[in-house]
């Protein structure tokens, strides 16, 4: 844009459209929002169903989804919402920080260190069978992030316990099936053990043209795990210290019974953890972190 075109662009339109800008941010989730996922709608009780079809690899990627691992924890310094570097199998600040907690034998070390655990997470393409509360996204690709659960069934869907069960393959257009997305609220957190797997069927009446179309229109899955969507490990540290300061032990509104213990300095060595070592990942369902990390993120 030009000097001239600036100037004309001065006072109403630019002006306008200035406030417009102005005011998403001051709404603050418009940062955090990607159009591209989808997610069920919830009634006021926390239910909400959908029918949706997981949908195959795109072209020039092997598996048919991400898997992402995430912290999000609160300190005194406020909130820390990151992804975690164990996705691309190096060590993480917050890991090797759970690690010294889970070793030094004092059980409420351990308490904290599971409340600043790994959250799994992964990302796969569907296509919207029914959306009953948004029936536009019906007929529409989108990116769905769901947690250990979903994926659980996933996976027994493709390896059965029993052996009068037929194993699938959920992400085929052809001789895959439907996922009915079944969602409760239970004792304060949400469910999906309702959820389940329909007969085998087709996508779109088994038309090559019109699969191939969708199929060419899929997101790719590969963004998601890039070394370059993740902060550096330097980076994680310093904002993790921001989060609880000096002592690992901090957490908000409690008070440390043990001795405390520093970060350690960024020329001590350490070894990575070994899976006895650490506190295990959320195994809740954590389909939903997405917006929980949103709301977490405005309320600072």
């Amino acid at each position: 844009m030009g000097f001239s075109d600036m100037k004309k662009r001065s006072g109403g339109e630019g002006f306008n459209k200035l406030s417009e800008q102005m005011n998403k941010l001051a709404k603050g989730s418009e940062s955090y929002k990607d159009d591209r996922f989808w997610r069920p709608e919830l009634d006021k009780a926390g239910n909400g169903y959908a029918v949706i079809r997981f949908l195959p690899a795109v072209d020039g990627e092997d598996v048919p989804w991400s898997r992402l691992f995430s912290h999000g924890f609160k300190g005194p310094g406020g909130w820390y919402i990151e992804n975690s570097r164990t996705t691309l199998g190096e060590k993480d600040p917050v890991s090797e920080m759970n690690t010294r907690l889970w070793n030094s034998g004092v059980e409420s070390d351990k308490d904290i260190a599971r409340t600043r655990k790994r959250r799994l997470n992964y990302i796969s393409n569907i296509y919207i069978v029914s959306d009953p509360a948004n029936p536009q996204n019906e007929g529409k690709i989108f990116l769905f992030k769901y947690g250990k659960k979903i994926f659980d069934k996933i996976q027994e869907a493709m390896q059965p316990e029993f052996e009068d069960e037929t194993p699938i393959n959920p992400f085929d257009f052809w001789a895959g099936a439907n996922f009915r997305l079944k969602v409760r609220k239970v004792a304060g957190f949400t469910n999906y053990d309702k959820s389940e797997f329909e007969q085998t069927s087709t996508v779109l009446d088994g038309d090559d043209a019109k699969l191939e179309e969708l199929w060419k229109t899929q997101y790719k899955l590969a963004e998601f795990v890039e070394p370059s969507n993740f902060k550096s490990f330097e980076d994680l540290q310093q904002r993790l210290h921001q989060v609880i300061g000096d002592d690992i032990r901090n957490v908000v509104g409690e008070t440390k019974t043990a001795e405390s213990v520093s970060f350690p300095s960024k020329t001590e060595g350490t070894s990575a953890p070994s899976a006895a070592d650490t506190p295990k990942e959320d195994e809740g369902d954590s389909g939903d972190a997405l917006s929980y990390f949103e709301k977490l993120a405005q309320e600072g």
